[in-house]
């Protein structure tokens, strides 16, 4: 039964969503820029920076998505963070249950 628990709670972990939500990214920053800047907290998993399909430059927001929640609070734990000179804002993302969206879809 042990085994079964174990099994659930590791699915339930790889099911979450990101972790941090950066936003103030500067345009000259790259999806590799940004992993490789958060690298020195903890392991980044994912490091996703969307694209305007009109304009062909990035949201200036992206999400990043660590290993361990031990590697977020490394992250947050830091007064502020600076890419090229811009002051980054960020924010833990908060799980939502499914029947808390607004979308069904999410």
């Amino acid at each position: 039964m042990a085994a079964a628990g174990a099994a659930r709670a590791l699915r339930r972990r790889s099911q979450q969503l990101f972790d941090v939500f950066v936003a103030e990214v500067p345009w000259t920053v790259s999806s590799k820029e940004l992993k490789e800047y958060f690298s020195q907290f903890g392991s980044v998993q994912r490091c996703q920076l969307p694209f305007d399909r009109d304009t062909g430059f990035h949201k200036r927001y992206c999400w990043i998505k660590f290993s361990t929640p031990e590697d977020v609070q490394n992250v947050l734990k830091k007064d502020s963070h600076i890419l090229e000179g811009s002051k980054l804002t960020l924010k833990q993302q908060t799980r939502r249950r499914r029947s808390q969206r607004r979308n069904p879809r999410e």
